[in-house]
């Protein structure tokens, strides 16, 4: 049975499970709920995510939600070791990777995911953006990019020397800031970042997710 993706693709975090399939080149379904419609509050759907929340995977029958999760079951799984996730039997690499993994969701998605509520979000909710709140986390997030500076000046990626899925992780909400208006990643200011964010978003996996 082919996998099945239960998620929306214009959710990010429904980006970030189908930018590691792709990654991996693992055929699935994506089946799609809408958002709009609130399938995702319905009682079936909430039965199997009790968050109301996408996505989520079946796996021939095994089901997964939380999209950091559904990645590392994915790659573990897809012959994804020594490719997007370290071996975990290499203990100072796998250590790298998790470090990583804990700079992504402590330090940028905090401030990103904040932005893109302020920005994306509450205009699409009818919903008043509050520029005192926006100015706030921008600030909050060119501070964590400094730390990200300084990361990857002595690396290549966030998880270490070579590309992971934490790398991934960063790419939806990412992408998010320049439909913003909002250049941090892009800044000459952060040169190491710059690079890395080029490298990015240059993928084939997320540009066919992006629709770019």
């Amino acid at each position: 049975m082919v996998l099945k993706l239960y998620g929306n693709p214009h959710s990010t975090c429904t980006q970030r499970v189908r930018t590691v399939l792709e990654e991996l080149s693992v055929p699935y379904e994506l089946v799609v709920i809408e958002l709009q419609k609130g399938e995702h509050k319905s009682p079936e759907f909430v039965a199997i995510q009790p968050f109301g929340q996408v996505p989520y995977i079946d796996d021939d029958g095994f089901k997964l939600f939380e999209s950091r999760a559904i990645a590392r079951y994915l790659a573990l799984k897809n012959g994804g070791v020594g490719k997007i996730i370290p071996d975990p039997k290499n203990l100072q690499k796998f250590a790298l990777f998790e470090q990583g993994a804990s700079i992504e969701q402590s330090n940028f998605d905090p401030s990103v995911s904040a932005l893109a509520f302020e920005n994306v979000f509450k205009p699409l909710l009818g919903q008043k953006t509050d520029p005192a709140t926006v100015e706030k986390h921008k600030t909050t997030l060119a501070g964590k990019l400094a730390g990200y500076e300084a990361l990857l000046s002595r690396q290549k990626y966030i998880g270490g020397d070579e590309l992971t899925i934490v790398d991934i992780f960063h790419l939806p909400y990412g992408a998010l800031l320049k439909v913003q208006g909002i250049d941090l990643l892009e800044s000459d200011k952060y040169p190491n970042v710059k690079r890395w964010w080029a490298e990015l978003t240059s993928r084939p996996s997320w540009k066919k997710v992006s629709g770019q």
